[in-house]
């Protein structure tokens, strides 16, 4: 698959996320009798921007297996919902101080800081609850993502990420400690969107190890490749502020080994998920196009 083919297929599944999320988020269902307020800014940290990348590996990691969009696409909202919580949370002053985020105000700039709060805390625990009730996931699928959820997104995986992160700023890192906490704040829901393909499909374990592992390794290609790009691309390719992360002290391997280093990295990284995922052949092209754009994108 070619790279233009890639970004639309892409570009496609995002649409259908950001459908599904648009109608979850509109008010009916379980966000019946929410504050406006609260489900406003909800829907202004979730809609109207973002590549879905890992929703799109959910998809993309289930049809491996023989399971439809439409099977996976419940888990695969949760998990975005997930994932915008956390960008609404980190954007706070508390934490990363950000103003603009997809090209837009972030949310505690557009609403204000106790309504972000309460806004990602909303996302949160919305991404549980579709799991939990989804028709199209077996009883057993549900509870595994559940569990899976819990643990990737709490103070073992990218919670705690998020801590070592801020805990670093005062502080030297060595490369492996680099490396373990970016594992855990971003790696660790992308190895669950990889993962969740199998569990959605009923895949066996040897599936769900594979993909998982697929997964850490597209994940700390996508923090290379952001981290890299924090230090060369300007802030109107990224849609929000550049430069951030050598200015407030955070400590990343590209500031650490050096631009060639990480461009070498990124190959090698990209040359291990094809390993992985060869035994599929060519089943498994989508996933890998995946792996190269997460390696090699430009914003």
């Amino acid at each position: 698959m070619d790279g233009d083919g890639f970004e639309a297929l892409l570009a496609s599944t995002a649409a259908r996320v950001e459908v599904r999320l648009a109608a979850i988020l509109g008010g009916e269902g379980p966000l019946a009798g929410a504050p406006e307020r609260v489900r406003a800014a909800m829907a202004h940290g979730a809609l109207g921007g973002g590549k879905r990348l890992r929703p799109f590996l959910v998809i993309e990691a289930a049809a491996l297996f023989g399971a439809s969009a439409e099977d996976a696409l419940d888990a695969a909202v949760a998990l975005e919902c997930v994932h915008c919580y956390s960008l609404v949370h980190d954007d706070l002053p508390a934490m990363d101080d950000d103003a603009m985020r997809r090209g837009k105000p972030t949310v505690h700039k557009a609403y204000d800081e106790a309504t972000a709060i309460l806004a990602g805390d909303a996302l949160l625990t919305l991404a549980f609850g579709l799991i939990a009730d989804s028709a199209s996931l077996s009883l057993a699928a549900r509870s595994t993502l559940v569990l899976m959820l819990a643990r990737d997104a709490g103070a073992g995986g990218m919670v705690g990420g998020q801590a070592l992160d801020l805990a670093a700023e005062s502080r030297d890192l060595t490369e492996a400690e680099i490396a373990t906490m970016q594992a855990m704040k971003t790696g660790a829901l992308i190895a669950f969107a990889c993962e969740a393909g199998p569990v959605v499909a009923d895949a066996d374990a040897a599936d769900r190890q594979r993909l998982r592992r697929f997964g850490e390794l597209v994940g700390l290609a996508f923090q290379l490749a952001d981290d890299l790009l924090d230090e060369t691309a300007d802030a109107t390719t990224l849609g929000k502020a550049a430069g951030k992360d050598r200015e407030r002290g955070k400590k990343t391997l590209p500031a650490l080994k050096g631009h060639d280093w990480t461009r070498q990295r990124l190959g090698d990284l990209v040359a291990a998920a094809e390993d992985e995922l060869s035994v599929y052949g060519e089943r498994g092209e989508t996933l890998l196009a995946a792996a190269r754009f997460v390696a090699h994108r430009l914003r």
